[in-house]
Parts: structure tokens; sequence; C-alpha cells
């Protein structure tokens, strides 16, 4: 088609830019942008020709810029941008139009935030904004803030706030009368959960579990009670101990879901129960960022958990400082076993123990 607009122009010279500045995204070569301009005589005007056979880093400006006046300025205050959790391809028009009007991003990694940035040609600031640094920076960031300026907040991935630094500053913004605007984007619990065959109506989104075992006994033995579809944020290392923690409380038998690398090429959803899972990744550590879903507890499915799994379960939360009667709460709480059955159980198995370490101290 270019040729034939060649052959119809009067006899000129003509220069024929290409610019290969293509990802290796596809595998050919195309020219990304291809300016036909007359040198010799200037009767015709420049004339600009541009494809995008590259990747959307680069997508020319008038397209974010569409409209924009139409829209108006952003006005000041806190922009909370979800941003994609896997795939770049995985963002909104309206979160780079403010990425690239904002006068400063804090991000969790700035590293990380390059790459993303760089993808899609925005040159705002970056600034480092993390857990370990959140209490020195937050009154700085205040300040700019009441200044008028336009502040983003960004995730290494997903909704900033969500399981990630950001939920404070947030709360101080609202405490200042200060705007914080949310721009939705991806965020990780709930394309799990949309994709899992689990219960959608109701959930539990528990995010990552407290590495204080009785704490994070007690976070799943209550989650173990409840009829909504559980959701947890399970680090790679973590995943083998998860799975025996909460398959004991929870039972073997109640369906579950691993959602792991979603969004990117080896995105995979395992589905079946926690026995199962337990069975199946016993030698074979998944790797990547997992999400795991637990279906509620059906009242006409409760199992009577063995003798033996009591047992354990109240030997593990006596050893890390429960009392007998709160080891028996804890327990009861999960199970369908009665509270005078446990403590006669756990009178039976730990009381001679503890008498024992009563009299010691």
């Amino acid at each position: 088609m270019m040729m034939m607009m060649i052959r119809r122009l009067p006899s000129t010279t003509f220069t024929l830019t290409s610019a290969f500045s293509c990802r290796l995204t596809s595998p050919k070569f195309f020219p990304d942008q291809i300016i036909i301009s007359s040198k010799s005589t200037p009767c015709y005007p420049r004339i600009s020709l541009l494809t995008t056979f590259c990747s959307a880093s680069q997508v020319p400006d008038p397209i974010l810029e569409q409209d924009s006046s139409k829209r108006g300025p952003l006005k000041p205050g806190l922009y909370l941008v979800g941003t994609p959790i896997g795939n770049l391809e995985d963002i909104t028009l309206r979160a780079l139009r403010v990425l690239k009007t904002a006068d400063v991003i804090l991000s969790e990694d700035t590293r990380h935030s390059w790459k993303l940035l760089h993808h899609y040609n925005i040159r705002t600031p970056l600034l480092s904004y993390h857990k370990f640094n959140e209490s020195q920076r937050e009154q700085r960031v205040l300040r700019r803030l009441k200044e008028g300026e336009i502040v983003v907040l960004i995730s290494d991935a997903g909704t900033p706030g969500i399981s990630d630094p950001g939920a404070e500053l947030a709360k101080l913004c609202a405490d200042e009368n200060i705007p914080v605007i949310p721009i939705p984007g991806p965020c990780a619990v709930v394309a799990a959960l949309s994709a899992s065959g689990l219960d959608t109506d109701e959930f539990t989104f528990v995010g990552f579990l407290s590495k204080h075992g009785p704490s994070r006994r007690e976070r799943l033995t209550a989650s173990a009670n409840e009829a909504r579809t559980q959701i947890f944020y399970v680090p790679p290392h973590k995943f083998s101990q998860f799975l025996e923690e909460s398959s004991l409380l929870f039972g073997d038998s109640r369906r579950c879901v691993m959602a792991r690398e979603m969004t990117k090429i080896h995105e995979e959803f395992w589905r079946g129960t926690l026995g199962e899972a337990k069975v199946r990744f016993l030698n074979q550590q998944p790797k990547g960022e997992m999400t795991l879903l637990i279906e509620g507890r059906t009242h006409s499915l409760v199992e009577t958990p063995s003798e033996d799994q009591l047992e354990h379960e109240l030997g593990e939360l006596i050893s890390h400082g429960h009392t007998l009667s709160t080891a028996v709460k804890l327990v009861a709480e999960g199970t369908s076993v009665k509270r005078k059955t446990l403590y006669s159980l756990a009178l039976k198995k730990f009381g001679k123990q503890l008498e024992a370490d009563d009299n010691s101290n």
C-alpha cells in the first residue's frame, strides 16, 4: 500500500525512515514507524504512517491522551493504582494516564516497577516505599500531598494496600482529609476466586498467615469452622507446612484450589482435596506466586477427627504456650467434637505432664 501511494505522488525525492525498536514478541521484524517526507519540493504536507506491530511500549501517546481534555486534569491526592500481576498487558488506559501524569510514583521495588514504566515509556520519577521504610517516608509524602502534588502508590503486583504496603498511608491521608483515589486493576484474590470453581457468594481473604505458630493455627482453626470460601497467599517454601497444618484442621476431604503464576506463561490451576494435595506435592514443591483457596465448611459433610488428630492438635497448642483450657476451646471451634469430650482427652493425655510442669515451676 505504501508503494502505491508513492507511485501516485509526483516525481519527488523521498526519505524512508524505519525504526526497528521492536521487542522480540514476534518472529518477524516490522518497521515501527515509516515517515514519508518531501525534501526537494514543499508542495505536499508531511505524511506520517504509524503502525504498531510491536509491544504496548510502542503505543503512541495520542492514544493515551485521547479525549484527555474532556476528562480534565487530575486532582491532587493519593492514587492507588492497580498494576499487572504477571502479564504486562493487564493494565487500564486510565492507570497509564495517571502513572504518566503523576509528580511521583511510590514503588515497593523501584527496579521491578521500572520494567513496567519502561514498557509503556513512562518517565515519572520513582521513590521506594516499602514496609521497611514507610514509617520514615510517610511524613515526607504527606508534605508533598499537602503541597498539592499528585502522588501514585503501586505495589510489585496487583492492588496496593492488599497484603502489600500502602494501607497505613491511605489511613493517614484519610485522617488528614487528603483525597485517596483508587484506580481499579488486577488483584490475585479476585482472579483466583473467579476461576476456582468454588463458591463465590461469600469468601474470606486471609492473605499471608503469621510466622508465629500459635497465631497461625488459631487463624486456621477459625477458617476451618467458617462456611465461606477461605483464600490464602502461600509462599512456595511454606506450601508443605501449610498443607500439613490445614488438612489437620479442615480435614483431608475438604476441596481446595491452588492458583499458581496467574496470567504468566506457566499459569496453573490445580484442583483436588487437601489430602490429595499433600500426596501430589509431597516431593515436588511448586514454584512462583501462589494463591490457595479452600472450600467453606458444609455442615452436612462435617468430619469427626480421629483421636490421634485431636491429640496432635491439642499437643501442638499446649507445647506452644496455650493453657489446656484454651487449647480445648480452639480445637473445639474447628471440629464437631464436644468440648467436654476434648477436655477429657486433654486431661488424659497431657494432665500429668502439665501437673509436673507446674510442680517444677
